[in-house]
C-alpha cells in the first residue's frame, strides 16, 4: 500500500514539475546541407489574450544589435487543438496571435551559416547554435522553465554538448529566458577531454576534424595550466551550476574565429586547426574566456542586468569587465609557462603603442569608450565614422588600465590579483551587480583612499596615462620613447590611404584623406617596387618634401611637413643593473602562482 502511495506522489510531483515547463523546443537538421533547421515549439500557461512571441535582436557577451529574426521564416501557428491561427507582425521582430486555447504551437525554418559566438551555422559538419540566433520566445513566459529537444542525424555521429541541464536521452532544460539564452550548443561527432578542481568538472569539447590525440592532449594540458592559474588569482573557482564548466571548442573552416563568455560554458571558434598552428595561436581566446567566468559572468556590472534580448545593452563598466580580463589573459599564459616572457612583453607593448598614443584619448575616457560598444561591438554600419581619431578599444584600453593599476599596486607591495580577489569576494561570490563607484570604492578600501582616488581621478574618470617608465622599472624593465621616426598617420595598401588619417599626424596635417593615392614624395615616383614606407624612411622629422597625389581623378601637389609618431618599446634591464627588489618584483608579477 504504502509503495502505491509513494508511486502515486511521485508520479504526482513529476507531473507538477513538468507542468512548470512553459516553453518547449525540438530542433532537426534533415536539410542541414542546405544550413536549414527546422524548430517547432509549443508555449503554455500564458494569461494574455494577445500572446506576442519573437527573436532575440541581441545576445549575451555582445552589445549590438544583430536582428536574428531575419533569418527565420516559413512560420505557421497553431492552437493546442492544431487550429491554425493568422499572426499579425507589429514589428520587424515579433509576431502575434489571439483567439487561441491557452496554447500555440510555432514552427519555422531557420537558416543558419555564420559560426561564431553570436550567430548559428548548421551543416553536415555541425550544428553550432547560439540560442538567441535559434528560438523563438514568449516575452511572458521568460521567468517560467524551457525544454528543448534536439533530433540529431544518426548517420552523421552528432552529439550534444552545452550547459543546459540534460533531462533524458537528447533533451535538455533551463530555468528561465536568461539562462536558456545564454546556454550555447556545439551538436558534432566531437572529442571530449575533462578533469576535476575542488569536485567540479572542467570539460574541453573539440570540434577539429585534422586534430590528432596526441595534439588535442598536448593542448589539454595547457588549459589545464591555464584553469589553475586562474583560480590562484581568486582563491577559488564560482561555483558552476550543475557543477562543471564547458569550453565548446570548434576550430573548423566553416567557422568565424571568434570568443563568447556564458556563464558555464564558452564558444571558441577559428579555422586554425590544432594541427596546423592552432595549439600556440588558440589559446590566448581560451585564457581569455575562462576568466570571464569570475570577471563578467558572476562580477557582473549593474548594467547588464538583466540583459535585455529586445535592445542594443550598454555599460561604462567594459574597460574593467573585458579590458581587465584582456589583461589577465596574457598575464595567465606567461605565469602558466604557455608563453615566456618575451612573447608576454612583445603582446604586451603591441597593445600600448595602440592605445596610448592614439587621439581618442582626447575624446572620449574609458567609461565613454565601453558606452561605444553598441556601436562597434560586430556592428555593421554602411555610413563612414572617425573611429580611427575619436575610439580606442575598450578591449585594449582596459588592458593597459589592468597593467597600469597592477604595476602601480606593485609599487606600493600590493598588487592587482588581491584586489580581484576582493572584488570577488564583495560582489561575484555573493550575487551583488557593481557600478564604476563600486570599483572605486573598493579599490579606496583595499589601497587606501589617495591611492583609489587618485588612480580613479586621473586614469577612468579622465584619459591620463600612468608614468609607466617609473612603474616599469620597478619590475626590472626599461620603457623607451621613440619620436624620431617619420609617421606617416594612415595605414596605406598600393599607395592609397585606406582609412582617416589620425590627428596631427603628417597625413592629416597635410590635408590628405581616405582614398587619396600618393603619386610621387619628392623625386620618388611610387610604383609597386617603391612603397611610401620605403621612401619615407629616407627623411628626417621636420623635412618638408612635395607630394603629387590623386584625388577623384584629379592630380594635386602639396608641400608636406613631416611629422614624428610616439612609438615605445619595452627592455629588460641589464642583469648588472637589476637590484633585488627588482627581481624579487618581477617575480611576483611574473612568476606561477
Amino acid at each position: 500500500m504504502y509503495r502505491f502511495l509513494f508511486l502515486a506522489l511521485f508520479i504526482l510531483i513529476g507531473n507538477l514539475t513538468l507542468a512548470q515547463v512553459s516553453s518547449k523546443y525540438s530542433i532537426s537538421f534533415d536539410n542541414a546541407v542546405h544550413h536549414e533547421a527546422q524548430i517547432k515549439a509549443t508555449f503554455t500557461n500564458f494569461k494574455s489574450d494577445v500572446v506576442e512571441f519573437r527573436m532575440s535582436r541581441s545576445s549575451p557577451g555582445r552589445y549590438a544589435l544583430h536582428e536574428f529574426a531575419k533569418n527565420v521564416y516559413n512560420v505557421v501557428v497553431t492552437d493546442g487543438n492544431g487550429k491554425v491561427l493568422q499572426a499579425s507582425r507589429p514589428n520587424p521582430y515579433a509576431w502575434q496571435v489571439k483567439g487561441h486555447n491557452g496554447t500555440i504551437n510555432v514552427s519555422y525554418t531557420l537558416f543558419a551559416n555564420h559560426g561564431d559566438g553570436t550567430y548559428a551555422q548548421i551543416d553536415e559538419t555541425h550544428a553550432h547554435l547560439n540560442v538567441p540566433a535559434t528560438f523563438m520566445f514568449v516575452p511572458e513566459l521568460s521567468q517560467k522553465e524551457f525544454e528543448v529537444t534536439f533530433e540529431l542525424r544518426s548517420d552523421l555521429q552528432w552529439k550534444v554538448a552545452t550547459q543546459l541541464k540534460h533531462v533524458k536521452d537528447q533533451t535538455y532544460y533551463a530555468r528561465d529566458l536568461q539562462y536558456f539564452m545564454d546556454s550555447p550548443v556545439e551538436i558534432s561527432n566531437y572529442k571530449k577531454r575533462s578533469f576535476k578542481v575542488d569536485g567540479q568538472d572542467i570539460n574541453f569539447v573539440l570540434h577539429d576534424d585534422l586534430a590528432s590525440d596526441q595534439d588535442f592532449d598536448q593542448y589539454f594540458d595547457d588549459v589545464k595550466a591555464i584553469v589553475l592559474q586562474q583560480k590562484a588569482v581568486f582563491g577559488e573557482l564560482p561555483k558552476f551550476d550543475y557543477n562543471e564548466y564547458t569550453f565548446l571548442a570548434c576550430y573548423m573552416p566553416n567557422v568565424v574565429g571568434d570568443g563568447m563568455e556564458h556563464r558555464n560554458s564558452t564558444i571558441l571558434t577559428t579555422t586554425r586547426s590544432l594541427a596546423k598552428g592552432g595549439i600556440e595561436q588558440n589559446i590566448g581566446t581560451v585564457s581569455h574566456e575562462f576568466f570571464h567566468c569570475w570577471n563578467v559572468e558572476r562580477i557582473r556590472p549593474q548594467s547588464l542586468e538583466p540583459f535585455d534580448f529586445e535592445r542594443a545593452n550598454m555599460s561604462g563598466e567594459l574597460w574593467f569587465a573585458e579590458g581587465f580580463t584582456n589583461y589577465f589573459d596574457n598575464l595567465t599564459l606567461v605565469r602558466s609557462g604557455v608563453w615566456n616572457k618575451e612573447q608576454f612583453v612583445n603582446t604586451v607593448m603591441g597593445t600600448f603603442n595602440y592605445v596610448w598614443p592614439a587621439p581618442g584619448r582626447q575624446f572620449f575616457n574609458p567609461i565613454e569608450m565601453s558606452y561605444q560598444a553598441p556601436f562597434v561591438d560586430a556592428a555593421k554600419s554602411v555610413d563612414e565614422t572617425n573611429r580611427e581619431n575619436t575610439f580606442i578599444s575598450y578591449y585594449s584600453y582596459g588592458e593597459m588600465l589592468g597593467l597600469g593599476l597592477d604595476l602601480s599596486l606593485r609599487s606600493n607591495n600590493l598588487n592587482l590579483d588581491d584586489y580581484m580577489k576582493l572584488v570577488w569576494k564583495n560582489y561575484g561570490s555573493v550575487g551583488k551587480f557593481y557600478t564604476v563607484e563600486d570599483l572605486h570604492k573598493t579599490l579606496n578600501h583595499y589601497a587606501g583612499e589617495t591611492f583609489g582616488d587618485t588612480f580613479f581621478n586621473k586614469y577612468i574618470y579622465k584619459s591620463g596615462m600612468p608614468d609607466f617608465v617609473a612603474l616599469f622599472k620597478n619590475v626590472g624593465f626599461r620603457l623607451n620613447l621613440n619620436e624620431d621616426q617619420v609617421d606617416f598617420g594612415a595605414h596605406v595598401r598600393h599607395n592609397k590611404l585606406m582609412d582617416n588619417p589620425k590627428i596631427g599626424s603628417t597625413a592629416y596635417i597635410s590635408g590628405l584623406q581616405k582614398g587619396d593615392k600618393i603619386l610621387q614624395v619628392g623625386s620618388f615616383t611610387l610604383n609597386d617596387m617603391i612603397t611610401l614606407d620605403m621612401v619615407l624612411k629616407k627623411y628626417q622629422v621636420n623635412d618638408v618634401v612635395t607630394v603629387v597625389f590623386e584625388r577623384f581623378d584629379k592630380i594635386e601637389t602639396r608641400d608636406v611637413i613631416l611629422k614624428g609618431g610616439k612609438s615605445y618599446s619595452l627592455q629588460q634591464i641589464p642583469e648588472s643593473d637589476v637590484n633585488e627588489e627588482m627581481r624579487k618584483n618581477q617575480a611576483l608579477w611574473l612568476d606561477p602562482k
